[in-house]
């Protein structure tokens, strides 16, 4: 995970090399602990859902904080779960490992916990999915079998083929999600190379 990453003016994230943006979510609630900064170090806000071929990204729609965008690598997250409880809405957890500059340690760094709660809305689109993209980042990359503590570069994910997944995607008519038919960044200069913050590679 990556706390508060580049975003373009109108909010939506700076992408990576190669990075193909699937959809977005609006009217999601996003839970977070561990977040430095923030009361108890849990984040609890409204906003927006990006899922790409490299990662799944919140934008919060008011910032609280210090918080205003986590970035999840596909590759990092694990244990997610899809749960349907009686008394409140949909919602998807899991756990996510997070992006340790390589000048640090990784013991200095705590796995998080999340939660996506689709508070406005059907979620048949967006959950079928994420899961079809998250399981096929990982049979594409091979290097996720490795456990959690071994360094693999989230980027890795690009690699995956997802236009086909894409088009035949079940829409749900109760799902406010968008599918992205054509990817929205006009500046195609813009382009992030690494997840660590030196400044000749931040785009």
């Amino acid at each position: 995970m990556a706390l508060n990453p580049q975003l373009l003016p109108h909010g939506m994230p700076v992408p990576f090399v190669n990075e193909l943006f699937v959809l977005d979510r609006d009217g999601v609630e996003f839970n977070v602990d561990k977040i430095p900064g923030t009361h108890g170090g849990n984040v609890k806000v409204k906003g927006t859902i990006y899922l790409s071929n490299i990662r799944i990204i919140f934008v919060a729609s008011k910032p609280v904080g210090n918080f205003v965008a986590f970035d999840m690598p596909l590759l990092y997250i694990h244990g997610e779960k899809f749960n349907q409880p009686v008394f409140h809405c949909n919602n998807i957890s899991g756990l996510v490992e997070p992006v340790v500059p390589d000048n640090e340690h990784r013991a200095l760094y705590s796995t998080h916990s999340f939660k996506i709660l689709f508070k406005e809305g059907g979620c048949g689109t967006f959950v079928p999915l994420f899961f079809n993209l998250i399981s096929s980042v990982r049979q594409y990359n091979q290097q996720s079998n490795m456990a959690a503590e071994t360094c693999v570069d989230p980027l890795l994910a690009a690699q995956t083929p997802v236009y086909e997944m894409m088009n035949h995607a079940y829409v749900d008519p109760n799902d406010p999600t968008r599918i992205f038919l054509q990817q929205p960044t006009p500046d195609s200069q813009l382009r992030r190379r690494t997840y660590q913050s030196r400044p000749d590679e931040s785009i």
